[in-house]
């Protein structure tokens, strides 16, 4: 299919998978967040395997489900396709036998049902009656069955022991494109614009599709602010609406986080003095969602100094600046959202890079001059003073060893300098665990002038994907 980017390792391991469907049946329980390219990788994958394909989406609408599956069986590649003319199965015990008849014995195929916890929602008994049909029959066909959903929670959990598919299937996490799969797309002409491209779109593929390829970064932002249907906008407001559909109290607590509170009494302050027991709550959906990443200080020593940062930097985006600017780009002035984004970018940018430089970081590990550190986080303290940007260490979040400490300044035109290192070593006495003489990295996006014994831009850390 034309226009397709990356997904190289996801699309190894479904085609590693399907070859190996010659001994038994493979399943695969596909999961990941809304909009971030589940659906197209799997178009993808079968368009490319060029097998026979039944590709069934689920929609919430409970006996009629049937109906549309059978529709989609008939329309498939599937050799006996034609055993669904005419014919609407009773029950899905019913519909999966149909569907065993209907499959080619002497090659591979593929059986994706998509929204697969639309289905269980509606009918618990679901995933009991898939495990039956699997066990007994489709297990035992060359078959490839991708169990796809976007409820990462009922995902995970459908593996879980006491569940009916409890080591039966495969779990295969698909991620937001990468920075540096968003800079292919969009055209970037450096890392730097690269990671820019990034934190704007989330790694989303529809708001990747959707930036004029070669473009910059203020042209695409100028352009789509100024249509209220560009994916930019439209995508905020519909994940929110599928994440969390009669969850108030959660998106009221998630639009704090994403306007830059990160503490609990924070939060709650912000949301208008929450009780106690009703933001545990709100923060527990949100964290099971994956929407929100809680954050522990990086050290030898306990914490509960717990910061909570919404996960996704396009929704960071969307949250503090597109969401509050609604009613001006509706009428016509994305432009006011557009000075007050550009009037905010540096201070913006420079937090949302933190966790994408640390990710990096523990992907690139061991780094040149500095010994491994397979976790990489932050350290502060409730004062926030000292607070350091860059904690390596062996584990998380209370580490055996801290290998080194760092600085990241975000800056145009600014480098790291002598300043900024010298208020890392001190800020680094504070942390347990770290050396006097502790390794020391500097992180900029306009070079590094400090003495550090490590030094990393943007095209170093784009090696990392």
């Amino acid at each position: 299919m034309a226009g397709f980017i990356g997904r190289s390792k996801e699309l190894q391991i479904l085609t590693r998978h399907l070859e190996r469907t010659g001994q038994s049946g493979r399943c695969v329980l596909m999961r990941g967040r809304r909009r971030v390219g589940k659906s197209r990788l799997i178009e993808e994958f079968t368009h490319r395997a060029g097998v026979p394909t039944v590709f069934f989406t689920a929609s919430q609408r409970g006996p009629g489900e049937l109906e549309l599956f059978a529709e989609e069986v008939r329309a498939s590649s599937l050799p006996g396709r034609h055993l669904f003319d005419g014919v609407i199965p009773a029950n899905w015990d019913g519909a999966l036998n149909l569907l065993d008849a209907a499959l080619p014995t002497d090659g591979p195929s593929v059986v994706v049902i998509d929204e697969f916890p639309y289905l269980v929602e509606s009918d618990p008994s679901i995933e009991a009656t898939f495990q039956k049909c699997w066990d007994r029959l489709l297990s035992r066909r060359p078959v490839l069955l991708v169990l796809v959903g976007s409820d990462l929670a009922m995902m995970e959990a459908l593996t879980t022991h006491g569940r009916p598919f409890h080591q039966r299937g495969t779990e295969m996490v698909v991620s937001a494109l990468s920075p540096s799969e968003c800079g292919e797309m969009v055209g970037a002409r450096s890392a730097a614009e690269c990671f820019d491209a990034y934190l704007v779109t989330g790694g989303m593929p529809l708001i990747c599709r959707d930036w004029q390829h070669g473009t910059t970064l203020w042209e695409y932002l100028n352009e789509a602010l100024h249509d209220p249907t560009s994916a930019l906008i439209v995508s905020g407001e519909r994940v929110l609406a599928a994440e969390f559909p009669a969850e108030l109290l959660a998106r009221e607590v998630l639009s704090q986080i994403g306007n830059g509170e990160r503490t609990f009494s924070t939060i709650a302050r912000a949301a208008g003095g929450l009780q106690a027991t009703s933001l545990t709550r709100a923060l527990e959906t949100l964290t099971s969602t994956g929407v929100v990443a809680k954050e522990l200080p990086l050290s030898t020593k306990k914490s509960v100094e717990a910061r909570y940062r919404v996960h996704d930097p396009y929704l960071r985006l969307w949250l503090q600046f597109i969401g509050p600017g609604l009613a001006d780009i509706e009428r016509g002035r994305g432009d006011r959202v557009l000075a007050r984004l550009q009037r905010d970018w540096t201070t913006w940018r420079g937090k949302v890079i933190e966790p994408v430089i640390r990710e990096a970081l523990s992907r690139l590990s061991p780094v040149e001059g500095l010994p491994p550190a397979p976790v990489v986080g932050g350290f502060w303290t409730r004062s926030h003073t000292p607070e350091v940007d860059i904690v390596g260490a062996d584990r998380g979040p209370i580490a055996k060893t801290v290998a080194y400490v760092g600085s990241i300044k975000w800056r145009e035109n600014s480098p790291l300098d002598q300043a900024d290192v010298n208020t890392l070593r001190r800020d680094a006495h504070e942390i347990p665990g770290a050396d006097p003489d502790i390794l020391t990295i500097g992180v900029s996006l306009s070079g590094v002038t400090g003495d550090v014994d490590v030094a990393l831009g943007p095209e170093e850390l784009l090696e990392a994907w």
